[in-house]
């Protein structure tokens, strides 16, 4: 893990924006806030082409992160491939916070966990509409970032994901 203090970006570089996925900084802004001046980064979510603004100096707070690494990767597949999972009785309403508190975190092994979790639930029995929709949700943001940090197409990192549940 990188130090959370010394997050820089520049126009053009790829960032990971908390549940909303990789973004590109198509900009870097100063504003007038409450006559203070600040800096802020424009973010692009590519998913959407949602525009949000974060504050440089609130950047690592926030939860903006680099995209991850081919060894972080890695450690996602071992996280996916583990068997264990205790879902004691829990209703699915507290399951489902649990998991969305997961994925707000913004971290890509939290998200991961989510996705492992809900894949093998979905194997034990059926998965409530919210759930299936956090299981895509949680696809999605591991897919998308994983194809843009090894610079592969959605469909090739879905389907080697697809591959490790239906191995296990």
């Amino acid at each position: 893990m990188q130090a959370r203090s010394e997050i820089q970006f520049k126009v053009g570089d790829k960032a990971v924006y908390p549940a909303q996925g990789v973004a590109e900084v198509v900009n870097i802004e100063e504003k007038d806030i409450a006559g203070n001046r600040q800096r802020f980064y424009v973010l692009r979510i590519l998913d959407t082409d949602r525009k949000i603004m974060v504050p440089v100096s609130n950047a690592s707070a926030v939860g903006l992160r680099q995209v991850i690494s081919e060894q972080e990767i890695r450690e996602i597949f071992d996280i996916l491939r583990e068997r264990t999972i205790a879902f004691d009785n829990q209703t699915w309403n507290r399951r489902y916070r649990g998991f969305m508190d997961k994925i707000k975190t913004g971290s890509i092994y939290d998200v991961a966990e989510v996705l492992r979790d809900l894949y093998r639930l979905k194997t034990d029995k059926q998965l409530s509409f919210g759930e299936r929709r956090m299981l895509d949700t949680a696809r999605s943001l591991i897919v998308k970032e994983i194809a843009i940090a090894r610079g592969q197409t959605e469909e090739q990192v879905k389907t080697e994901i697809e591959a490790i549940f239906l191995a296990n």
